[in-house]
């Protein structure tokens, strides 16, 4: 059971979240306005579902405020916006996931079971190499490190988010091998993924941003056309 967060100005879909979240074992807190969130998140949840569109003020400022005072509860943004910028400007702020509205509650119980995991994976050493992942990776001039999750080039620790390390780790396990949104998606977000939805790749383009170009130029991970992606060989 995990303590849950929802946030969001219009009570019915709150109280559906959290009846959803509820059924499936979880405390869950409900807040409708900003100053809420933002008090609610201090309180250290273990995760928190959060509307962009607030009545007293947006989700990404409250995403900023909490991500600024260092606070790391996961995030999964909920938006009636569908356009890819604003699913990039949320991931760029820190959310874990973003989910359109309207969405089936029970994608959303999945993703946040998803999500779960992978904090639980970053937090409990025990976790860390339970799905046979290797310990430590050199791939290229990355060093990757699954029991750290940490990702440095020579000195300088390239910081990424909880899903773009998964998904970086992903794709180097199997370099040169294609993976399509679909597999991606089945591993980092509990099996759930709509053809429509370019979670996949707003992830991929803020790692290629943070991880920059590979040496002798070239992107670390490639798309392959109407296929997915793949992490370059060496």
């Amino acid at each position: 059971m995990a303590r849950i967060a929802v946030v969001d100005d219009e009570r019915v879909i709150a109280d559906g979240v959290a009846a959803y979240l509820r059924r499936d074992g979880h405390d869950v807190e409900v807040a409708g306005t900003a100053p809420d969130a933002i008090e609610l998140a201090r309180s250290e949840p273990d995760l928190m579902v959060l509307d962009v569109m607030l009545a007293d003020g947006s989700g990404f400022d409250v995403l900023r405020t909490l991500r600024g005072e260092g606070h790391s509860v996961p995030v999964i943004i909920l938006s009636a916006r569908v356009d890819v910028i604003d699913r990039v400007a949320g991931l760029e702020i820190g959310a874990d996931d973003y989910v359109t509205k309207p969405f089936e509650p029970r994608e959303l119980v999945a993703r946040v079971g998803a999500v779960l995991r992978r904090t639980q994976a970053a937090t409990d050493p025990a976790t860390d190499t339970a799905d046979g992942s290797p310990e430590h990776q050199v791939v290229h001039d990355l060093e990757v490190s699954v029991a750290t999750r940490e990702v440095r080039r020579g000195d300088t620790e390239i910081p990424l988010t909880r899903t773009e390390f998964d998904l970086l780790v992903a794709l180097a396990e199997h370099p040169g091998h294609v993976l399509s949104r679909g597999q991606l998606a089945s591993g980092i977000f509990g099996g759930w993924y709509d053809e429509s939805d370019r979670t996949i790749d707003s992830h991929v383009r803020n790692l290629r941003q943070k991880l920059g170009p590979r040496p002798g130029g070239g992107e670390y991970v490639e798309t392959v056309r109407g296929v997915g992606y793949r992490f370059a060989r060496g």
